[in-house]
């Protein structure tokens, strides 16, 4: 693979598909973990005797709580004792969650069972943020990072249908035996094939002091903070629809087992906008695209809940997925650049950064996600007044990270 104009720091040893490939199935564990639950999120409420389907939405949205925790965890331990070890602990730990899933008798051990397989999750996707981190910068690690999001969208889009699939001809149960099939797979190939990106002469020895030290300067990095409030707030809100998703389409509007078949084409417009971003961010740049995606976002959003008073909150489905496609290609479009640039400058920090950045966005997202939901009585109006308010969040904070950028420039 050649270094040139894909910004590498070091000579990666993996070809530019196969490493694509397997940092996309790392990090695409999560997605999987989510949207394969989709379609069995009402089976599972009635077996464990929910007692409202919000409980039932837990199921998603306490998901992304617990990897708050523990991308806590892994960004240290991943920059002190590198990132396979990061990687295979994670694994180890995901399964274990996958197993107590499996044998849940109850919501709550059911819920115990999803924060420790977040938990464990959280390993393989902040360590291989970092691996991405150690190997490209700049405009080259956007590039990358776009081709992994191309992969990685095609597990939201077959998800669901497997998770379909096993329901029609097995238990929900044994959704999680695809999990830990997958785990496994993950496991076996990364040993077998991804060297150790983080020498240990370049390894942090943990103590507490440089932990605060280096915690401090990311915490009160303008430009980071910026653009990673940004970043939660519009993941809030996309998690608003993703956690409903079930609800919306299949009792709102009655879809039946067309479910993943909507999802997989509003899950492809993210796909399809990953894409062209990993085209177009060497020629135009991070700055320039997520400035022009973040005014389609918000216009988007602005359309939509005019559309949704329009209609009484209940649009046409048609009209719905053809509104909701425009919008998810602009939101995937920021997804991949304000994760690229609020990690840009953290250099050696990689790990512990990509841990604050993923843990703060998550421990925000999901609280704007639960309450846009717990408003929802039969309409979509939380859902679009929740884009329309919190994009346009994220567009000052990412105005607010841009202004911080300029200052120090001119103070260099």
């Amino acid at each position: 693979m050649q270094k040139g104009n894909m910004n590498t720091t070091s000579q990666p040893t993996l070809g530019l598909v196969e490493f694509v490939a397997l940092m996309a199935l790392m990090t695409s564990l999560v997605a999987l973990s989510i949207d394969a639950m989709l379609p069995a999120l009402n089976q599972i409420g009635q077996d464990l005797h929910a007692d409202s389907p919000h409980d039932a939405h837990l199921i998603v949205s306490i998901f992304f709580g617990g990897m708050a925790f523990g991308q806590l965890f892994f960004g240290p331990y991943s920059d002190t004792r590198g990132r396979r070890q990061a990687i295979l602990l994670g694994l180890v730990i995901f399964a274990c969650g996958s197993v107590v899933c499996m044998l849940a008798e109850d919501m709550t051990s059911m819920l115990i069972g999803r924060l420790i397989q977040a938990f464990g999750v959280s390993g393989p996707r902040i360590a291989a943020m970092a691996i991405i981190r150690d190997l490209y910068v700049g405009d080259g690690m956007a590039k990358v990072m776009s081709f992994i999001m191309m992969v990685f969208i095609l597990v939201p889009m077959i998800a669901p249908m497997v998770g379909q699939a096993v329901l029609l001809f097995l238990h929900w149960q044994h959704i999680f035996s695809l999990f830990l099939v997958v785990s496994l797979c993950i496991a076996v190939w990364f040993t077998s094939r991804q060297p150790e990106t983080l020498p240990a002469h370049k390894r942090n020895p943990f103590t507490w002091s440089k932990l605060f030290e280096s915690s401090r300067f990311i915490l009160t990095h303008g430009s980071v903070m910026g653009y990673t409030f940004a970043m939660a707030f519009i993941f809030g809100a996309f998690l608003s629809y993703l956690s409903a998703s079930q609800t919306i389409f299949q009792e709102y509007y009655d879809t039946g087992h067309f479910f993943p078949l909507i999802f997989a084409l509003l899950a492809f417009s993210i796909g399809l906008a990953s894409f062209f971003n990993g085209t177009m961010v060497i020629r135009f740049g991070m700055t320039r695209l997520v400035n022009a995606a973040l005014v389609g976002a918000v216009g988007f959003a602005a359309v939509f809940v005019a559309t949704l008073f329009a209609f009484d909150g209940l649009p046409p489905l048609t009209l719905l997925v053809a509104e909701l496609f425009t919008g998810f290609f602009f939101v995937g479009i920021l997804f991949g650049n304000l994760n690229s640039l609020a990690m840009q400058p953290l250099g050696n920090m990689a790990g512990l950064g990509a841990a604050i950045i993923g843990s703060l966005s998550s421990i925000f997202s999901v609280p704007i996600a639960l309450t846009i939901d717990s408003f929802l009585a039969g309409n979509l109006y939380p859902i679009g007044l929740g884009f329309l308010f919190f994009f346009a969040l994220a567009a000052g904070c990412v105005k607010f990270a841009q202004q911080t950028q300029r200052i120090a420039s001119s103070e260099e």
